[in-house]
């Protein structure tokens, strides 16, 4: 996109006789361009951009249009889902930024386009890491809006967008739907990691021993998908401001909070929940494991810039994968064996 595209739809959305300033990429989207834009005046706002030349998923990877949204886990892209998204999160009374410009005819780029409200104080993450006691309430804040999120009652399970606009996924469950994606992550796994290659059988085996121990349940709560605190700005008056929310879906909470736990870490103490499905969590903590290991591989076969933290990721979370091969192989014992997992994982 051209600085003169930018600027006006920078003008466009922001008004006043502005003119742009400073134009900046930031860090953190692998599927859409995200940059700042600072006027003349100082006045600074966020342009979302979702083109494919954005895109630093690899081709086969990157998909057409919105992608599958009747796969749960098919990548979340496109300024359709975005404004879908935002308006269910704002609802349920959460803090998105707010919405300058859509730009869905490509009237100033050949893109699609929004400009957002910008919060340059950083994400919450940074915040926490920084001063634990003033973040304390913004991390309060956030369990509030997961506790709305969790208590939402969709019709049934999938992509937002999908499910309000009356469509259903083509799986028969979460869980069926999750063991599913696990194994296709264990399979692009095995292709690339020489350690996930020496254990396939054994965990395949594995997910397919923790799917059945899962009791039929059809409660869907609004999920975020990939919840680490870098997707929570914070406003001005210290509000927690959730991004990156395109894969939005209705699906089981407990998705969300092995997520959160893995990103977490300590930190998970403040937006812990309780009355949550363990075998759930167990299924889900393999299938995360795996997806943490397969994605940023298959991510760094394309031209993503920050390749050692990529790597990283993917070393961490494979090698996690692994020590699930050496579970017992009893359902009655490894069902008794995840539940100790998460126990741990969240003391």
């Amino acid at each position: 996109m051209t600085r003169d595209e930018l600027a006006r739809a920078a003008q466009a959305a922001l008004g006043g006789g502005r003119r742009l300033e400073r134009v900046e990429r930031l860090t953190g989207g692998s599927r859409k361009g995200v940059y700042r834009l600072t006027m003349d005046d100082e006045t600074t706002a966020v342009a979302y951009r979702w083109e494919a030349s954005e895109n630093y998923w690899p081709a086969a990877e990157a998909g057409d249009g919105d992608g599958d949204l009747a796969d749960p886990f098919s990548p979340g892209y496109g300024l359709g889902l975005f404004e879908v998204a935002r308006a269910r999160l704002e609802s349920l009374g959460l803090r998105v930024p707010g919405l300058y410009l859509v730009d869905r005819d490509r009237t100033y780029a050949p893109a699609d386009l929004a400009i957002v409200e910008d919060f340059p104080g950083g994400n919450l993450e940074s915040f926490l890491a920084r001063d634990p006691e003033g973040a304390a309430p913004t991390m309060a804040r956030l369990a509030e809006g997961l506790r709305a999120m969790r208590d939402y009652r969709a019709p049934a399970y999938g992509n937002v967008s999908l499910v309000d606009g009356g469509g259903t996924s083509r799986g028969g469950s979460c869980e069926a739907d999750a063991l599913a994606w696990g194994l296709r992550c264990l399979a692009d796994a095995t292709a690339r990691d020489p350690r996930i290659a020496k254990v396939h059988d054994q965990l395949e085996a594995r997910l397919h021993a923790l799917a059945a121990a899962i009791r039929p349940r059809a409660e869907y709560s609004v999920v975020h998908g990939e919840l680490g605190l870098d997707h929570v700005l914070v406003d001005r008056d210290r509000r927690p401001v959730l991004i990156d929310i395109e894969d939005l879906m209705y699906y089981d909470v407990e998705w969300e909070h092995v997520f959160l736990r893995l990103r977490t870490h300590a930190d998970y103490r403040y937006v812990s929940a309780g009355d949550l499905d363990e075998d759930r969590l167990a299924l889900y903590m393999l299938v995360q494991r795996l997806s943490l290991t397969a994605g940023p591989l298959r991510l760094l076969e394309g031209d993503f810039p920050d390749r050692g933290f990529m790597r990283g990721i993917a070393e961490h979370h494979g090698a996690e994968a692994v020590a699930w091969a050496a579970a017992p192989t009893d359902p009655a014992r490894l069902a008794c064996c995840s539940r100790l997992c998460w126990t741990v994982a969240r003391s």
